[in-house]
């Protein structure tokens, strides 16, 4: 395989939407949870931590779907460019003399 292949732009938001959803609301609870007073300070680690997961899976999503795109578009009958190889489990002949004979 010489290229990877795009991914589907439409298919990636689709499948990171729940994901998303779920990561705003977890930021919105941590937030929450703040006490008054100290909402930056009260949240904003765990608002980071949050923003940084969400960032990790969006990127191994992305670059999942790219090499599946170009997974199923490979088709392995296209043969691999070389010499046709022997078929599995033909033993050549110089191979085959050595082998034991009892």
């Amino acid at each position: 395989m010489d290229r990877l292949m795009g991914l589907d732009k439409e298919q990636f938001a689709d499948r990171m939407q729940q994901e998303c959803r779920r990561i705003m609301d977890q930021v919105a609870e941590a937030v929450n949870a703040a006490p008054t007073g100290n909402v930056v300070s009260g949240s904003e680690m765990a608002v980071r931590d949050l923003m940084d997961e969400f960032r990790r899976r969006a990127f191994e999503t992305a670059v999942q779907m790219r090499i599946d795109s170009s997974e199923s578009s490979f088709s392995p009958s296209e043969g691999c460019g070389g010499q046709r190889k022997t078929r599995q489990g033909a033993l050549h002949q110089d191979h085959a003399k050595r082998l034991r004979q009892d």
